[in-house]
């Protein structure tokens, strides 16, 4: 079958893409930036990869006329807080645009339980979209599933921050709220076997876990399933905003997305009937074991896909192709280079940069400028990196973002998502002479800009010069 993969980069799409083409599908991957698709050479060989923006005016060239299935899974919520809504709606009725020129027989959606009369804004708009999806020209499928949990998803990122850096935790009453989480696993074989199922056709099904638990249960449980103990104080006092402060402060969310998560966790998500568990034999996993499942992936880097690796994740909302080339006019630098004997496992040593590698000079340093980032508002290193040894173009990288991944040139350049007067960036290249390059550039904004430049460059100073010897010392490969 030829299957439409919109949202193909993000947390859900890049997990179902290597099932559909195992299961021998063509796949046609829209994203908003081809270069953003994190997937190898073997991959981008067997797919089609089409640039599309579904909140821009509807094109009806750019999709191909011979679809029969197509994934729905385009969400704005981590955008913005305020017309994250407008934004979803506008989305899904492009979308609808776009299928009416196409022979699509099937259209999947993954949305949220909206079982309560008093959604949350986020629930209310997912709401919305199925109900415009269902106006459109083909047969719908939606699956509503309430908190995901597997490697990399926000919901188990969040519980992991929460419960690894705060045995104990002052939270806030919503904790006490319950819900009904579900493995990605199970989220995936749910969204593979509806294909083509006309049991499944133009109506709506909740899909979840086996367990009914609160917020707190299942930071306990998270706890006890890793072997440790935490201990949990409700406050009823605290407001959603404080809440989402707080969530924004201990764990590696962005505020946007913490205040409409606190949103939504004031609601009870739980599922009110089976029938697609049922009608195709599913038996989705307890929540214990879908933490067991996300920590193997864990332990054996095969994390496939992070939220925060999306765009939303960082500061900067617009595409990053105009910051591929660096400025010079205007620009302060500070260069270092070195002659390296063994280039190719030097260039490991620079792949390897960030999250658990770190930044080869002055951790503790980072550390505290990532504390300041986020005190002010910024990502702070919380993020890490995806995978230790891979490195795509638009990867999350600490407070960095992966604007070129070059393995084979030997290049790497990433941009400062740092809260910073002015804009950053940071470059390693490798030469044809086996000389390794490594700058840093800062175009100041106003005079705040060109004071914060020079008051760093003492800590420049150590910190960069240190940080390309220890990279070129090939001991340091682990």
């Amino acid at each position: 079958m030829n299957v439409l993969l919109t949202g193909a980069n993000g947390y859900i799409g890049m997990r179902l893409l290597p099932r559909l083409l195992d299961m021998g599908h063509n796949v046609i991957c829209c994203v908003r930036n081809a270069k953003r698709l994190s997937v190898d050479q073997e991959t981008l060989n067997k797919i089609t990869v089409i640039e599309i923006d579904f909140l821009d005016e509807p094109d009806p060239d750019k999709i191909p006329p011979e679809i029969d299935i197509a994934y729905y899974l385009i969400h704005s919520m981590t955008s913005s807080t305020t017309d994250f809504d407008q934004k979803e709606e506008v989305s899904a009725r492009n979308f609808n645009t776009y299928m009416s020129y196409t022979s699509v027989n099937q259209v999947i959606y993954l949305s949220g339980i909206v079982n309560e009369k008093n959604l949350s804004k986020h629930l209310w708009s997912r709401k919305n979209v199925e109900e415009t999806l269902y106006e459109g020209n083909y047969n719908v499928t939606v699956l509503r599933a309430a908190i995901i949990v597997g490697s990399g998803s926000a919901s188990f990122e969040i519980i992991r921050d929460l419960c690894e850096k705060l045995p104990f935790m002052i939270t806030p009453k919503w904790v006490l709220t319950k819900a009904q989480p579900i493995a990605i696993r199970d989220v995936i074989n749910f969204m593979l076997e509806v294909i083509g199922n006309e049991k499944c056709y133009n109506d709506s099904f909740d899909i979840g876990g086996p367990d009914i638990l609160t917020y707190k249960q299942m930071l306990h449980l998270y706890a006890r399933t890793r072997g440790f103990k935490n201990w949990i104080l409700t406050l009823p006092l605290m407001t959603p905003k404080l809440s989402s402060y707080w969530l924004y402060f201990v764990t590696s969310t962005s505020y946007k997305l913490a205040l409409n998560l606190v949103d939504s966790m004031k609601i009870e998500v739980i599922t009110k009937d089976t029938r697609l568990q049922q009608i195709l034999k599913i038996e989705p996993h307890t929540y214990t074991e879908a933490i067991e499942m996300a920590f193997t992936r864990i332990k054996q880097n095969r994390v496939v896909s992070s939220w925060k690796d999306s765009m939303i994740s960082g500061r900067f909302k617009k595409e990053l192709k105009k910051y591929v080339e660096v400025p010079t006019f205007g620009c302060l630098k500070d260069e270092k280079t070195k002659k390296v004997e063994k280039p190719e496992l030097v260039l490991k040593n620079i792949w390897s940069i960030g999250g658990d590698k770190g930044w080869y000079y002055g951790d503790w340093l980072w550390r505290i400028r990532g504390f300041i980032d986020k005190l002010i508002g910024g990502v702070g290193l919380r993020r890490g990196r995806t995978n230790p040894n891979n490195i795509y173009e638009g990867d999350a990288l600490d407070f960095w973002r992966v604007l070129l991944a070059d393995k084979k040139n030997k290049r790497l350049l990433l941009f400062a998502e740092m809260r910073v007067p002015g804009e950053a960036w940071l470059e390693f290249n490798i030469d044809e002479n086996n000389v390794l390059h490594q700058t840093a550039t800062f175009r100041p904004r106003g005079l705040i800009g060109r004071l914060y430049w020079y008051s760093m460059l003492p800590f420049h100073f150590f910190i960069f010069s240190g940080m390309i010897r220890n990279i070129c010392n090939v001991n340091s490969i682990d």
